[in-house]
């Protein structure tokens, strides 16, 4: 990837913090806790652990108000079709650079955090964190890793990553009119998330969420690694006892987080992993786990690590917008503030974890979709284009009652289970996947955690019992030596047993009462496969093979 000189950028943003009075390079993990609490960021829950709120709109990511600088030489690498690569011009993104670095030059206090992204000191990103707060401050503490010693190792080491972080610094709304999105009621939106890859600079703007950080620094490295011969990897890994390891990928509502904590294996990471030459790194130091109906007998980890009972200045992990009650006791239930309530915290919050983040090429990668058609077998083994055909689709359901006007089961794809943080073209990501595969010897099965027996309403979700089953034959190597037969409409092959787990559920046709309405059923979600194919990469320098093995088709 050709370069420009990003150093005059940087050099701006130095300029300003060296003649800022009150600046706080690299704080003490407690000195960031204190104060957050003295300067009224957050308050102290029952269990210490830090609760904090934050305005209606900043209560998750804003992907309308996510964008990229559209300039040379990054610009042939964005895929501009996808909905979320929203483009900004470079004189746009100069004046909000402009106006964030003079804020930094009128705040009270600046936080400085140096950090990398990725546990593989080879392609271990510094970025420099810059924000006006100590929560964002500590939550980067959490969720990125110290800078290690062999940083000079690294093929990024002369590239750093600048983020400015101002969550409550709101833009001037009438300076940006027709620049930035327009809002319902007519006003200009006056936050932003805007990063330019060239200049090596992020934005963080008016949104106190402190997922937009996390995100953004990983969509930045989701850009850069395939330049590296790294392929990004939206997912959570683990590691067994033979040193084996396996990626999981799913959306939101698959299972990712409560098939990833096994407790016979190891967990690297849970959100986003790199597969390199060498194997596979954690971006991440830490999680940021959703909260809301968190179980304690489901996700007893989770639970655990968020909250252990420990003095605040100890403990550091922080939850946003959970219902807090008085005597600061949190209800997970309550999705009054909102559906997304999130906790940070350290990885070596957890038990069961492998703590270098690294591990050997994966031996068995696990795609998640969570069916509400009822239709998609449980678990089928995918060859190496049919792998690529569904990483490219990233399919799964919404359900009847999550989202207002959803009636029915809605089909949803996110191509590579990550849309949103995944910039770049879709055909690079999808041949580095099937290289790797080919190159590793690497095994791709498909896990149904839907449902069974009909449709979402009429059939019943399948057992996670049998779903656990199902994964370990996957992960063990039984599911190689059984016999398989092939779907001609998902173009999927589905095993004919499975150690554990009764034969007769296997192919889904078997579990419903009335196999015309199974049939029926499954042709409606092969031709909204097929659209949505052809909507996404219809224009798009996709194989043929892969589109072939494209359900419906």
């Amino acid at each position: 990837m050709d370069q420009i000189d990003f150093s005059t950028y940087h050099k701006k943003v130095l300029e300003k913090i060296e003649t800022h009075k009150n600046v706080i390079y690299n704080p003490p993990r407690r000195k960031m806790i204190q104060d957050a609490v003295d300067y009224k960021e957050c308050v102290v829950s029952k269990y210490g652990t830090l609760a904090t709120w934050t305005a209606v709109e900043s209560t998750g990511r804003s992907p309308k108000d996510t964008y990229c600088v559209k300039r040379i030489p990054s610009q042939v690498h964005i895929d501009w079709n996808s909905p979320n690569n929203l483009p900004i011009s470079e004189e746009l993104f100069d004046s909000l650079f402009e106006d964030a670095v003079q804020h930094i030059g009128v705040c009270r206090r600046m936080y400085i955090n140096d950090r990398v992204i990725g546990a593989d000191p080879k392609y271990s990103l510094p970025v420099k964190l810059i924000t006006n707060k100590a929560l964002p401050s500590l939550f980067a503490d959490n969720m990125f890793r110290p800078v290690p010693n062999d940083i000079s190792a690294s093929c990024f080491a002369e590239k750093p990553f600048y983020l400015i972080a101002m969550p409550f610094f709101k833009l001037d709304s009438q300076k940006y009119e027709w620049k930035l999105r327009k809002l319902a009621d007519g006003s200009t939106s006056d936050l932003v998330v805007a990063m330019d890859f060239d200049r090596r600079i992020g934005l963080v703007i008016g949104t106190a969420y402190l997922g937009s950080i996390k995100k953004l620094m990983f969509t930045v490295m989701n850009y850069y690694l395939p330049f590296e011969n790294v392929l990004p990897l939206h997912c959570s890994a683990n590691e067994g006892p033979d040193g084996k390891s396996a990626l999981i990928l799913g959306l939101s509502g698959t299972g990712k987080t409560t098939l990833s904590a096994d407790p016979t294996r190891a967990l690297l990471g849970d959100d986003e992993h790199g597969w390199s030459e060498d194997g596979i790194a954690n971006f991440e130091y830490g999680c940021y786990a959703k909260m809301i109906n968190i179980n304690p007998k489901k996700e007893p980890d989770i639970c655990d690590a968020v909250l252990h009972q420990d003095d605040y200045l100890n403990h550091g992990a922080i939850i946003e917008n959970a219902m807090i009650y008085p005597n600061g006791e949190f209800d997970f239930d309550d999705e009054r503030f909102t559906p997304n309530s999130r906790a940070s915290y350290p990885l070596s919050f957890l038990k069961n974890i492998k703590e270098c983040s690294t591990s050997g090429h994966p031996t068995t990668i696990l795609f998640l979709t969570a069916d509400a058609y009822g239709v998609i077998p449980p678990v089928s083994k995918l060859d190496r284009s049919q792998a690529m055909l569904w990483f490219l689709m990233g399919y799964t359901s919404k359900l009847a009652g999550t989202e207002r006007g959803v009636v029915e089961p809605s089909a949803t794809f996110s191509r590579f289970f990550g849309q949103p943080f995944m910039p770049g073209l879709p055909s690079v990501y999808t041949k580095m996947l099937g290289d790797k595969m080919d190159q590793f010897n690497t095994n791709v099965y498909l896990i149904n955690t839907g449902w069974s027996g009909g449709k979402y309403g009429v059939g019943k979700r399948i057992d996670l019992n049998l779903t656990r089953q199902m994964v370990n034959a996957a992960l063990n190597g039984s599911l190689e030596k059984v016999e398989y037969t092939y779907d001609e409409l998902f173009h999927l092959n589905i095993p004919k047993s499975c150690p554990g787990v009764p034969s007769e559920i296997l192919n889904p046709v078997n579990t419903w009462k009335d196999p015309e309405e199974f049939h029926k059923t499954a042709l409606e979600l092969a031709q909204k496969f097929s659209k949505s194919f052809d909507d996404s990469y219809g224009k798009s320098n996709i194989a043929p093979e892969i589109k072939k093995n494209c359900p419906g088709k």
